[in-house]
């Protein structure tokens, strides 16, 4: 047997034989439950107000937790995470703060700065950054200033408070290192940052996630001292555990219940609900009292700390299943460098960059990937027929959200888009996720593909759930490519193919073509609709609402991306019949479909000769179509869709190969459609959307720097538009679209993404994949000019790994030592103690590169790691 080197590795190999190959513990805990669709139970739906951060403090969850740098177990029984406090604050911090929806003038949005500086699959070594004011927290000012600003203002950040101007913070370390997959070390080192002394208030909280107010419970758990310095945790699922910390004068339990007199004017069930530790810390309300309370299901000890100027501290904690007479033996702390170490060695064959920076945005992206899984319960049949215990259940709800989705019960693990921003998942998202996930840990990457697909996620009638706050939005099916890049990723690392998986995933996606193919296709012409699919604000009007009776809308990314699952699905039982004949019908299925898109969008007017490029068309009554000439990544979409075939093994699928034979020559003969292009050496075919001739038009405009060139990557909308906006009359209502690079300046989906403009990691991850394929097939000789005038030819491989570099100087620093995601806040970054810390937002500036939206939306921008990876492939071949 082949000798695996490596603690980290092995583990991962030890947990693939298991069940569940999940460790029972990690970094599940979300970063916002407030606010979200699950802890809604109002009437009419608005989650944001229903359950606003000012209740955090004082009001008990139903579906999950929150925390900062938390740790939990798989099921969220059992949750650690550090509060603390400067003295000042009117709370202590115990969750990350932010403005709802409506608060921002794009949308919600985290108002803090923390980071994730490392982690690895199974979670034995973990770090996170949290940097804490000194000041009082600007809670009243980012309110004040954000409901000021307009659409066209930038948002009003932390940043720009003044609070971090002369260095007045705490750099908050929260260091996990596990003994073993039951028993975890904790450090905690405070460092105080400014020239002055200041106070810091420490409460590493541990507590239970309140599942008996649903009565699902015998017995209920409870938390008390089994010692001086050691607390037992008794619980019914989870046994006994026990929190071990340096003994503290200072110390408080009370109960994760509902403050029901602060809230409802109710009287309290419990004499110290959940927020009873924060009024004794804050104000000192009832503080003999609580110190006296002996048990509870929240438990603090606190630690209070003058720090001088520049000082540290480091504080010691452990959770373990197994009751210890001294839980830190001397040298106890060498554990946190054994697993450091073994991060290193683990990350060491992943990351090999020829520039330390480029290895340290590789290593805090793979960091920021791993800390964003998150424990997401929802089961929608329960969450309507049930209320919360404050507001009665109403016919108009229980009708209302995700009420077509009662059988989707979800528990599980997830890789989330951003666990503050986006604490649930959303489809697309998802997809992606796992092509930089299968980098690290390919059983979780296969296993999160599958899961979206199983019975209790996907609807009866085939289609996969969007995001919670509507289930039943459409978003790309991208999830037949994903399964295809995990798939090469993974035979790549192991030099083993997991055809069983493909296989199972292939049953799965075949139901979801289907509903795709009967419900988005009205016309049964293969030009497809779909709605928003997933870029919010990129069309003129909202396309995820009803259009005025008569119209439709004939959708240019709607049919490429039909056409990109096509083909994908051509791609996965192409490689299955390799080893399993019988899968050869289901290819030769896939590429006539394919065919026939490739034919609907190349001649059914999406096409416009004149300008050179793929538009939407509006279809009026059947009988007039008006072509929407904007150009966006909506008209690029059909790039996307390209793969290569050896000739070799289609030879060897003799039925297949019978049937494509006679499908070209009918075609030929019949003056049809046909996207087929054989290599010079006849020993490739290349199948793809756009031919080449075409393919040489439109990059002309893709490398142009006056539409979508930038020097960060692929806008997502011409920069034409912004001296030349395009708008349209329909139906006597103007419509309007211009060249936004940065923020949204529309409400539409909330009004906190943009794809007017602005560089998106996912569909440039998507270009560039496509060019290395056309540039592998073509070779020298297709030759584009890069930039479009310039003189400069290059081939496509070559543009592929410029695109490249062009997407990672976002993030490295240039020759001023900054950091073009950072744009304006740069002089935080070019501290010492900040010089190497690096966030992946969710979209960029499409002039700058700085960095918008969600600030911790890792997922999908951890797709530069698959570019990096590709890159250095591409230059050692």
């Amino acid at each position: 047997m082949k000798q695996i080197s490596g603690a980290e590795r092995r583990r991962l190999v030890e947990n693939r034989t298991h069940d569940n190959p999940l460790e029972k513990w990690g970094c599940y805990l979300s970063e916002r439950q407030w606010g979200t669709v699950r802890e809604d139970y109002s009437e009419y739906g608005d989650a944001w107000n229903y359950f606003p951060f000012d209740h955090a403090k004082s009001r008990a969850y139903i579906w999950g937790e929150d925390g900062i740098a938390g740790y939990c177990d798989f099921f969220q029984n059992i949750c650690f995470a550090p509060a603390m406090w400067n003295g000042k604050d009117p709370i202590i911090k115990e969750r990350l703060f932010g403005l709802a929806n409506g608060q921002g003038n794009h949308g919600e949005d985290v108002k803090e700065l923390y980071y994730y500086l490392d982690n690895t699959p199974t979670h034995y070594y973990m770090k996170y950054l949290y940097k804490y004011p000194q000041q009082e927290f600007p809670y009243k000012d980012l309110l004040a200033k954000n409901k000021t600003r307009t659409l066209k203002e930038p948002e009003y950040e932390i940043l720009d408070t003044g609070v971090f101007d002369d260095n007045e913070y705490f750099d908050v370390f929260i260091e996990y290192a596990k003994l073993n997959a039951e028993d975890v070390y904790i450090c905690i080192e405070v460092v105080n940052r400014a020239t002055v002394d200041a106070p810091f208030v420490l409460l590493p909280t541990i507590w239970i996630y309140n599942r008996w107010q649903n009565g699902t419970f015998k017995e209920r758990p409870q938390m008390q001292l089994a010692k001086e310095g050691m607390l037992n945790i008794a619980h019914e699922r989870m046994g006994n555990y026990y929190f071990y910390f340096p003994v503290t004068k200072e110390q408080y339990f009370a109960e994760n219940e509902t403050n029901t007199e602060l809230l409802l004017n109710i009287p309290n069930k419990h004499a110290f609900p959940k927020d009873a530790i924060n009024d004794v810390i804050v104000s000192g309300k009832n503080k003999a009292k609580l110190k006296a309370n002996k048990k509870g299901t929240k438990f603090s000890p606190v630690y209070r700390m003058m720090l001088k100027a520049g000082e540290s501290k480091k504080i010691y904690f452990r959770l373990s299943s197994t009751q210890v007479e001294n839980a830190f033996t001397p040298g106890f702390e060498e554990i946190f460098s054994v697993r450091k170490k073994e991060a290193d060695e683990f990350y060491a064959s992943l990351i090999q960059a020829p520039e330390a920076d480029i290895a340290n945005i590789e290593r805090q992206a793979y960091a920021g990937l791993l800390w964003t899984k998150q424990y997401y319960h929802y089961d929608v049949e329960w969450w309507l027929k049930t209320t919360d215990g404050i507001t009665a259940s109403t016919a108009r709800r229980k009708a209302g959200r995700n009420s077509s989705w009662q059988y989707l019960k979800n528990q599980d693990i997830i890789s989330m888009p951003d666990k503050w921003e986006y604490p649930w998942y959303a489809a697309w998202d998802l997809a992606f996720h796992t092509i930089s996930l299968a980098l690290v840990d390919t059983t979780f990457a296969k296993h999160q593909l599958i899961l979206l697909m199983r019975e209790w996620y996907m609807n009866q009638d085939g289609q996969l759930p969007a995001y919670e706050w509507d289930f039943c939005s459409v978003n790309p099916p991208v999830h037949a490519f994903a399964a295809m890049e995990v798939y090469r990723i993974d035979k790549r690392m192991h030099g083993k193919a997991d055809i069983n998986f493909l296989k199972r995933i292939f049953q799965k996606l075949i139901i979801n073509f289907t509903w795709w193919v009967n419900r988005k296709d009205a016309n049964g012409n293969s030009i497809f609709e779909g709605g928003f699919l997933g870029m919010d604000n990129i069309g003129l009007f909202n396309r995820n609402e009803p259009l005025a009776t008569g119209l439709r809308l004939e959708q240019t990314d709607g049919t490429s991306w039909m056409g990109i699952y096509a083909l994908n699905m051509m791609e996965i039982a192409f490689e299955i019949a390799q080893h399993d004949a019988s899968f050869e019908d289901s290819v030769t299925k896939f590429y006539e479909h394919f065919v026939i898109i490739a034919e609907a969008l190349n001649e059914l007017d999406l096409w416009d000769d004149e300008d050179g490029f793929f538009y939407d068309v509006l279809n009026v009554n059947n009988e007039e179509k008006i072509p929407l000439k904007v150009r966006s990544i909506v008209g690029l979409i059909p790039l996307c869709a390209v793969s290569l075939f050896e000739n070799s093994a289609i030879d060897n699928m003799h039925d297949f190969n019978k049937r494509m034979t006679w499908f070209e020559n009918y075609r030929i003969r019949n003056k049809k459609y046909l996207p087929n292009e054989e290599s010079n050496d006849n020993k490739t075919l290349l199948l793809s959307l756009v031919n080449k001739e075409r393919l040489q038009i439109i990059i002309q405009r893709f490398l142009d720097a006056e539409e979508f060139l930038s020097e960060f990557g692929i806008r997502s909308v011409s920069r034409y538009y912004k001296e030349n906006p395009y708008s349209i009359s329909i139906h006597g209502e103007d419509y309007t679209i211009e060249y936004d690079p940065a923020d949204s300046t529309s409400n539409m989906f909330g009004g906190n993404s943009n794809w007017r403009g602005p560089i998106w990691m996912p569909i440039n991850y998507m270009f560039i994949k496509s060019l290395h394929r056309y540039g592998e097939f073509y070779g020298d000789s297709l030759l584009v000019e890069f930039p479009s005038r310039s003189g400069n030819k290059i081939n496509l491989r070559h543009l592929a790994r410029e695109l490249t570099i062009r997407l990672l100087n976002i993030f490295m620093r240039n020759a001023e030592g900054n950091r073009p995601v950072y744009a304006n806040y740069n002089w935080f970054y070019q501290k010492e103690e900040n010089r190497s810390l690096v966030q992946f937002f969710e979209f960029f500036d499409g002039d700058t590169g700085r960095g918008l939206g969600a600030s911790h939306q890792t997922g999908w921008t951890a797709l530069l790691l698959n570019l990096i990876a590709d890159f250095k492939d591409t230059i050692d071949s």
